[in-house]
């Protein structure tokens, strides 16, 4: 037996969000994800769905008066198309934080706010290339 248990990747982001429709069409026009689960079930009572592709979930449930402050600074998605971030965010009217492409070591980021104001990191490789 392991020591510790191998996890592999993110399975999913539960998050609430001011306005579900208004979520759901940010990240659907971005990242073309789409909607996997309607009406997730919950204990908030709230509208909720599950949104996606095969490697990101993310759990939404709409609370109106959310507010993003607290413990997560910002979530990340590994792009793979990083060269057209900046003409689909310009296309979009989406912010892009901090001037533009953050350079690291081994990769770059793109810093960005959903219409939740959470901040979502675009990375150009897996985990910053560590």
């Amino acid at each position: 037996m392991n020591d510790f248990l191998n996890a592999t990747s993110i399975d999913h982001v539960n998050m609430k969000v001011k306005n579900l429709r208004q979520s759901t069409k940010f990240y659907n026009n971005l990242f073309g994800f789409e909607i996997k689960q309607k009406e997730n079930p919950n204990k908030l009572g709230v509208p909720s769905q599950i949104i996606g592709n095969d490697a990101i979930k993310l759990c939404m449930y709409e609370v109106p008066t959310m507010s993003p402050e607290g413990g997560i600074a910002h979530f990340g998605f590994n792009v793979e198309n990083f060269e057209e971030i900046i003409e689909k965010c310009n296309e979009m009217k989406v912010e892009i934080l901090y001037g533009g492409p953050v350079e690291f070591e081994k990769s770059r980021s793109v810093y960005i706010k959903d219409p939740n104001d959470y901040e979502i990191e675009l990375s150009e490789k897996q985990g910053g290339g560590l």
